[in-house]
């Protein structure tokens, strides 16, 4: 039976795609739980349609995570955390808190996955961030300072 996937299926295909599986399968799995829907022309051609807004969205999202990350070359993030009396910090700063300093001090949304620490940072300074998404490199500085 050919279906059209309305959402990612791990192992069977991405949404917006044609596929064909078992008639069973698509009847008792994929339609009820709403993950496809038959494919008739009229849903092959609206599929068609969405597939290519999903692209063309996802290539808009890229441009403006690289101007971001372009943009955030320039910007001083400043991050306060708690640190005891030889500057290690009590609780290790990560991906999030950095994605969080960075949407409210810089106003440049990049997204947690986007952000690529080895390990969270545990002491105070000054430390390069690199990041990377969608094609777009980049890195820059925060600061962690002492409350």
């Amino acid at each position: 039976m050919k279906v059209i996937l309305l959402k990612d299926v791990k192992g069977i295909g991405h949404a917006h795609e044609a596929i064909d599986t078992s008639d069973g399968y698509a009847l008792n799995f994929l339609i009820p739980k709403k993950l496809a829907i038959s494919a008739t022309p009229a849903a092959q051609q609206e599929a068609e349609l969405r597939r290519k807004q999903a692209i063309n969205r996802a290539e808009l999202d890229a441009k403006l995570l690289a101007q971001n990350i372009a943009a955030l070359a320039e910007a001083r993030i400043v991050i306060r955390a708690k640190a005891n009396e030889k500057s290690h910090l009590y609780d290790g700063v990560g991906e999030p808190e950095i994605s969080k300093a960075v949407k409210e001090q810089a106003r440049i949304d990049v997204p947690e996955d986007a952000i690529k620490l080895e390990k969270p940072i545990k002491e105070l300074g000054t430390f390069d961030i690199p990041v990377a998404a969608a094609g777009a490199f980049g890195k820059f500085s925060i600061t962690i300072e002492a409350e």
